[in-house]
């Protein structure tokens, strides 16, 4: 079911002068590319999810896409005062046995994929673990009635003042532990899971940025505690922190944590490149530690 964020009228007022000096400067210079969206065409169309890594890059066989689990479709955009679209709300539906709901997602992390030869389709894919996908957070839009709502309620004194008591003491807990994940540094885990091996440290140095950045990070029950969001260098040239994004739903409402390399365990398929990245913590203690703002 499409829903519409807000719709917008514009009346543009143009005659004598003030016409002929804003005629060619910002109206009518836009040019369309083959690879650009209109609005019209992105909201309706399929979003399809993929568990494994795929390139925006890769050549689509006729017929692949029956691999994909359908999400859902494109309900909306948002888009800021300043033009910069924020993030793309999809309607998921009929999937993982939950109703139809709204989640916002990044345009970076919305991969868009050709069929081979000319005249080829076009299709929306995102690549989310099933975990992730069932804990997504809904998009809310903000109404008028809920403006009020919350403007009732800050009224009420009495229950602010509770509110805030709770909240202090929450505060309180968790400042004592992320002060006490950063001073405590993780230990490595020790995981040993069939078809994969410890990767030798040679193979580990070779790894690069591009290597490991969007790689998921599993707890010792293999549950996705995180994803890697960046490599921080030292002067040296060596890997000194791993940012590990925690939370949130591709890329959106994710926070940032860094822990250091000596804390990961990485696991090479013995009959691949693939690898597997495991932390001795869980997502709940990840996002207890202090956010990274460097």
């Amino acid at each position: 079911m499409k829903r519409f964020l807000s719709t917008t009228a514009v009346l543009l007022t143009l005659s004598g002068t003030a016409y002929a000096e804003g005629h060619g400067t910002g109206f009518g210079d836009a040019q369309v590319a083959s690879s650009d969206f209109l609005a019209s065409d992105l909201i309706g169309m399929r979003i399809y999810n993929s568990e494994t890594e795929i390139s925006d890059t890769t050549a689509l066989a006729r017929g692949s896409k029956t691999e994909w689990d359908d999400l859902g479709e494109v309900n909306d955009l948002l888009i800021s005062e300043n033009g910069k679209m924020k993030a793309v709300i999809l309607g998921i539906g009929g999937f993982l046995g939950v109703g139809e709901r709204d989640v916002a997602v990044s345009m970076d992390s919305l991969k868009v994929i050709r069929e081979d030869g000319a005249g080829g389709d076009r299709f929306l894919v995102v690549t989310a673990s099933q975990e992730i996908l069932e804990n997504a957070p809904e998009f809310e839009q903000m109404t008028d009635d809920t403006m009020g709502k919350n403007a009732v309620e800050a009224t009420e004194t009495a229950d602010e003042q509770a509110a805030d008591v709770a909240e202090e003491a929450t505060d309180a807990t968790e400042t004592a532990a992320s002060e006490l994940a950063t001073q405590t540094a993780l230990e490595r885990p020790n995981v040993a899971r069939e078809g994969y091996a410890e990767a030798e440290a040679e193979m580990v140095e070779k790894l690069t940025a591009e290597d490991l950045e969007g790689s998921y990070v599993y707890g010792a029950n293999d549950e996705t505690v995180g994803e890697i969001g960046s490599l921080i260098m030292s002067d040296s040239g060596k890997v000194s922190q791993v940012i590990v994004n925690v939370g949130g739903f591709l890329g959106i409402g994710e926070k940032p944590v860094a822990v250091s390399f000596e804390e990961l365990q990485v696991l090479r398929n013995t009959e691949g490149e693939d690898v597997r990245i495991y932390i001795d913590s869980t997502e709940e203690k990840l996002e207890a530690m202090p956010e990274y703002e460097g």
